[in-house]
């Protein structure tokens, strides 16, 4: 059984993302690294405590990790993720249960550490869901886990335009320095771009069947699904009737990465000029081996999709 780490700036796919690891008798969800992104740091970690008391699993551990990009000193959350995932980052919608509990005294950092120096590489997944700046302190400060990790993440796009501008996807965007110091190790890295999670869609059929279970969870989730579908639909020129599951996706492939393919490259971020926050191949690694990135490129949708509703629905019925 793997054992999870998800790193997330808990907006509203960050929270699906946790939905669909916590319903999951495959994997064990050992602890949440809060990040910035969506949302504030302090925002994201008192979401997911929040959300893990509703679904009953106050004995999963959240740390706080580094509240800002590797080289600035704070953080505004960008208009855009207030208008996607709302203020509150769970699309306006209140959490049902508000939790009495603290995020753990250990840093975010130290905790990845710890786990990778505990479990290894094939027992343990870190899915980071938002920026790199935990990932890329934590390899700064202890260099020998680099090899001792596996690392699937949601961000990026080799194929497809950006979400930001043509070039950069959003996660990139928040630390384009901190995403290419992680690219140019040695690591065990799958990126689980737009290439992919805009192949796999949620429509508000879906969200009804949520509704349908009669829980306060299951209208939580739904309402909150269905402010991202109406938004998605809104803003976003490419939308098709559903929003996108970039999050899920990612924790979905760290439990079974048969659910996509992938094509091996040695990857690098630009990090100036004008395409800076694109992730392309790194030339001066083109004849290296092994390639340690393995980017996704096809989807199994409908089977993701069919795993996603079943697991959610389940952990709904059985939430508060």
């Amino acid at each position: 059984m793997k054992k999870i780490i998800l790193d997330l700036d808990t907006g509203i796919d960050d929270t699906l993302a946790m939905s669909y690891v916590l319903a999951s008798e495959d994997a064990e969800l050992i602890g949440i690294t809060g990040t910035y992104g969506n949302v504030l740091l302090e925002t994201g970690v008192a979401n997911d405590l929040n959300l893990l008391s509703m679904f009953g699993r106050e004995d999963i551990p959240v740390f706080k990790g580094v509240p800002h990009p590797s080289n600035a000193t704070n953080f505004e959350v960008p208009g855009s993720s207030g208008i996607f995932h709302g203020k509150n980052g769970t699309g306006n919608v209140d959490i049902p249960t508000c939790s009495t509990r603290k995020v753990e005294e250990t840093s975010a950092v130290d905790f990845i550490i710890d786990c990778a120096r505990k479990y290894g590489k094939d027992e343990l997944v870190y899915v980071p869901t938002g920026p790199s700046t935990n990932i890329d302190a934590a390899f700064a400060k202890a260099p020998d886990i680099i090899d001792n990790i596996t690392i699937v993440m949601m961000g990026g796009s080799l194929t497809q335009p950006g979400n930001c501008n043509p070039f950069m996807e959003a996660n990139i965007s928040m630390d384009p320095e901190a995403s290419n110091r992680l690219f140019a190790t040695s690591a065990d890295i799958t990126m689980i771009g737009l290439d992919v999670t805009m192949q796999a869609l949620l429509t508000k059929k879906e969200t009804q069947q949520l509704r349908d279970t009669g829980t306060k969870a299951g209208a939580f989730l739904a309402d909150m699904t269905d402010y991202y579908i109406d938004i998605s639909e809104q803003e976003d020129p490419a939308f098709q009737g559903g929003c996108n599951l970039h999050d899920p996706l990612a924790a979905a492939v760290a439990i079974d990465p048969t659910l996509v393919t992938t094509f091996p490259i040695n990857l690098m971020v630009e990090t100036e000029g004008p395409s800076v926050g694109r992730t392309i191949g790194d030339p001066t690694r083109l004849l290296s081996q092994p390639k340690n990135t393995k980017v996704a490129l096809t989807v199994d949708a409908e089977r993701f999709v069919g795993q996603f509703m079943e697991r959610l629905l389940k952990l709904a019925r059985k939430s508060k």
